[in-house]
């Protein structure tokens, strides 16, 4: 009896091995993999994230999930998530890139382009930045938010580029921007913003619109124009768990990623439907526009410009040179 066991065992294994796999191949498990954000769960930077995992469960049923496990400042840094991602902390991350450029030098780029992401994908943009991350155990999926361009939100008006005499809240974004138009910086976390404008800490921060905090209208009188770089989101994967995802897992999360990627694009457009509600709201609620124009708006764009690109090249000369040829038109 044990032997006819034994060899309808051995009958079943050869039957697998004669298809090309063995039964734990046919049968492979769904996998979980853990997930951070670097903004808190459930504010307006946060749930881009959130609604990107959200699609990821229901596309993966059964083929591969997501674990949110929670966001900055609660679960820690937002400037040591990736850090912590890439040694095996979680599986993935939804970040800026201000926030992993303590781990990629170039990490800059992916704000500054002039093409969409898609020119990007097709003329290897995309894929340069994908071998810088692969040096640091990172695996870039996709940008699966945009908030459109930053801006300079104050609590007193300004007639023209020059920041002298305002301490404003900043993130590693668009530091060396605002100093070098000569205001004085201090870094803060996203709860912090309120109550610093309030108490008048500082007189004014950087933040795109579309990720704006709807509270902060009332400490904030002022707009400036036109706004500067990208405020995109990225999900980034540690190397050696996606080394390990079958394709049909990995699939899920490039396809997924894309999707969400030719969305933004369409949705955080400047002169789109959804960035005119959100001005409208704002100046229903008294915010005034500051529009710097003629040849201040040149000194004004060529100083973002300047001061984002100057970083890049001093840290990394080499790749930030080639990676500007590929990201700028």
């Amino acid at each position: 009896m044990m032997k006819k066991k034994i060899r309808a065992g051995l009958s079943l294994v050869g039957v697998f091995a004669l298809f090309g796999f063995l039964p734990n191949q046919a049968m492979a498990a769904e996998i979980t993999l853990t997930a951070a954000s670097c903004f808190p769960i459930g504010s307006p930077p946060g749930k881009p994230f959130e609604a990107f995992v959200e699609e990821l469960n229901a596309r993966g049923k059964g083929v591969v999930q997501i674990d949110l496990k929670g966001g900055a400042p609660a679960i820690g840094s937002p400037f040591t998530l990736t850090q912590k991602m890439s040694k095996g902390a979680y599986d993935m991350v939804g970040c800026p890139e201000a926030y992993f450029g303590n781990v990629l030098p170039e990490a800059p780029v992916l704000r500054f382009s002039d093409h969409t992401y898609a020119e990007l994908r097709k003329n290897g943009g995309i894929d340069y930045v994908q071998k810088l991350m692969a040096d640091k155990n990172i695996r870039y999926i996709a940008r699966y938010h945009n908030f459109g361009p930053f801006y300079l939100w104050l609590n007193q008006p300004i007639t023209g580029p020059d920041l002298t005499g305002l301490n404003l809240r900043v993130s590693p974004v668009y530091t060396a921007f605002f100093k070098s138009l000569g205001a004085t910086v201090q870094r803060s976390n996203f709860a912090q913003v309120y109550t610093y404008m309030e108490n008048n800490t500082v007189q004014g921060y950087g933040w795109p619109a579309l990720g704006w905090n709807p509270a902060w209208v009332k400490v904030t009188k002022y707009r400036v124009e036109p706004g500067f770089y990208h405020a995109s989101l990225h999900a980034l994967v540690n190397l050696k768990k996606w080394n390990s995802l079958n394709k049909a897992q990995q699939d899920v999360l490039t396809t997924a990623g894309l999707d969400f990627e030719v969305k933004t694009e369409q949705d955080s457009a400047v002169d789109g439907p959804v960035m005119k509600k959100q001005k409208d709201w704002m100046a229903s609620e008294g915010m005034e526009t500051i529009t710097i124009e003629g040849a201040d708006r040149s000194k004004w764009v060529a100083a973002a410009s300047d001061a984002g690109w100057g970083e890049v090249l001093e840290r990394s000369p080499d790749h930030g040179a080639a990676l500007k040829k590929l990201f700028t038109k």
